[in-house]
């Protein structure tokens, strides 16, 4: 039968990402989104600047929001999960006609569930800052204007992640990486404006910063439709409500685990920030300006993990158990090494990187004391991220998720409160806790990648004549 248009485009990705060198082939999927990450941690870095010009202690206020905001988006990067390991395996199978149906219904369920948990965010995050993260009253209003506009920005990513999944699924990184560009461009070149009041500009402050955020959203989102259209008109992305008991099943099958994870981690995060926030707000400054100095050393690292999921899950889907497993542990060795070298940068530059956001002597001190204990970690959690993406494309996501909750709830948050509350260590018992949690996960995560029974698919094509049958859901389409 004749080809859908825009299918000989995605096979000559899927004949790529199946065959060609792994290491070549994950740079050519990973290098254009790594570009976008690397744009992102500038936009990041400028962000940060802008907030601490306009007050000093306003750069605390994107890390007191985040782990609320990954709480409530947990369902929806679950969904995400489940998503990449089904539509990637579906491409190595080549059961396309299943893909176009699919697309639709991930995107259906996705942004469902983003408007339902983002519109709660909005209404319950006063309470939370309040009485569960404990947010210091020197920002709580702050946090307060900041979660607002991001509550509109939650709900925004849950249109955009299905798209972005699907097209990373397909193996199409370019053009997507090219609109995110565009997008962080647009941001950096505004956030100054918005947040000092540069000119005719109202002097908006953490509502300029979350504002450049909402609109570089809805740049991405019209720029992922067109592309769709363009490249890929054969799928024709709509509403779709054909939810099936058996996509269900399989769906939850694979989320589930990572939802756990998710949601449990961002708890973790939170209870963490709490303890953070009770060593006063020179640690919680220092904590922000800490994290915000680490992403220029893995930068690298979030750029790459999507190609993973993408050469796992359509490798699984043609059959081919050993380039799964050769992808997982070169990819991991490989971005472990690269975060290295980021995090060596860093360390020897760590004064001089600190002291763009802080003249405080006090802030100074316990962002570098920060950056000289967590650093040491840096590649093993590198690893972790890396065994994660694996599990993903794969579709077997409860080992990551085991190995996540006890590196976070049994090590990081249970060992801060020992050491830095219990055993009176203050801060330096807070960052000890996040290096040792890292290099176990790390650890942890390697020994299941090189053991592990996780090199399997989760869907099945069965081919007799000129028809195939996706096995999760029994749908009956032409090959």
């Amino acid at each position: 039968m004749s080809k859908l248009p825009g299918q000989a485009r995605l096979d000559s990705y899927r004949e790529r990402i199946l065959n060609g060198p792994v290491l070549r082939t994950l740079l050519w999927l990973g290098l254009p989104p790594m570009i976008v990450q690397l744009v992102h941690v500038a936009y990041g870095v400028a962000d940060s600047l802008w907030l601490s010009m306009y007050d000093e202690k306003a750069i605390a206020v994107p890390r007191q929001v985040f782990p609320v905001l990954m709480l409530f988006n947990a369902a929806v990067n679950a969904l995400s999960a489940a998503g990449s390991a089904v539509l990637s395996q579906l491409v190595g199978a080549r059961a396309y006609d299943v893909v176009r149906v699919e697309a639709s219904r991930f995107f259906t369920a996705s942004l469902a569930l983003g408007v339902s948990l983002s519109t709660a965010f909005f209404l319950l995050r006063p309470l939370i800052f309040q009485h569960v993260v404990m947010t210091p009253r020197e920002i709580f209003d702050y946090v307060m204007l900041y979660s607002a506009v991001m509550s509109l920005d939650s709900a925004l990513m849950a249109a955009v992640t299905p798209l972005s999944t699907l097209l990373n699924s397909f193996g199409e990184t370019r053009a997507p990486s090219a609109i995110n560009v565009l997008a962080l461009t647009v941001n950096i070149v505004l956030d100054p404006f918005l947040v000092l009041g540069i000119g005719p500009f109202p002097r908006l402050g953490v509502v300029g910063a979350s504002a450049t955020d909402v609109l570089g959203k809805v740049i991405t989102l019209l720029g992922y439709h067109l592309l769709l259209r363009r490249r890929f008109g054969w799928l024709k992305l709509g509403f779709d409500l054909s939810f099936t008991a058996e996509w269900v099943r399989l769906v939850l099958g694979i989320s589930s685990p990572v939802f756990v994870m998710m949601s449990t981690n961002s708890l973790a995060f939170m209870l963490q920030q709490r303890i953070v926030n009770m060593l006063g707000v020179v640690v919680a400054t220092a904590y922000s300006i800490g994290f915000v100095v680490l992403d220029i050393a893995d930068g690298m690292l979030w750029g790459l993990l999507g190609a993973i999921s993408t050469m796992v899950g359509q490798s699984l889907g043609a059959g081919d158990v050993r380039r799964a497993r050769e992808v997982a542990l070169k990819a991991s060795a490989f971005i472990a090494a690269a975060v290295a070298a980021g995090a060596a940068f860093v360390y020897v530059f760590r004064v001089q990187l600190v002291r763009v956001f802080a003249s405080s002597p006090e802030v100074v001190e316990e962002s570098v004391r920060f950056l000289e204990t967590i650093l040491v970690g840096l590649p093993f959690f590198a690893i972790f991220m890396a065994g994660n993406s694996a599990g993903r494309g794969s579709g077997h996501t409860l080992v990551p998720t085991v190995i996540g909750m006890v590196r976070l709830w049994l090590i990081r948050v249970a060992g801060s409160y020992l050491l830095a509350i219990q055993l009176g260590m203050g801060s330096l018992g807070v960052w000890l806790a996040i290096m040792t949690s890292n290099i176990t996960g790390g650890s942890l995560m390697l020994a299941w990648i090189a053991k592990g029974d996780w090199a399997r698919p989760v869907v099945s094509k069965v081919v007799k004549g000129s028809g195939a049958r996706w096995g999760a859901t029994g749908t009956s389409t032409p090959s």
